[in-house]
């Protein structure tokens, strides 16, 4: 179903008057790089946390304890 809407949209396109500026392309570049960075900051954030709830938490060996 998903697959005849997307041939129907695609057959029955029309022409758009738009204006894009050159500053629309930094805009865009922006918006991306924003986009990457706050996901990076999410996972640090929240690293520690995504790994235990994968089960990938790392067990102390007898080298880290230095008591």
């Amino acid at each position: 179903m998903k697959l005849v809407l997307c041939i129907l949209v695609l057959l029955f396109t029309q022409d758009v008057m738009a204006y894009l500026d050159p500053g629309t392309g930094s805009m865009m570049l922006q918006v991306i790089l924003g986009g990457i960075a706050a996901v990076g900051v999410a996972l640090k954030l929240f690293w520690y946390r995504i790994i235990a709830f994968l089960g990938f938490k790392r067990k102390p060996s007898e080298e880290d304890d230095f008591s």
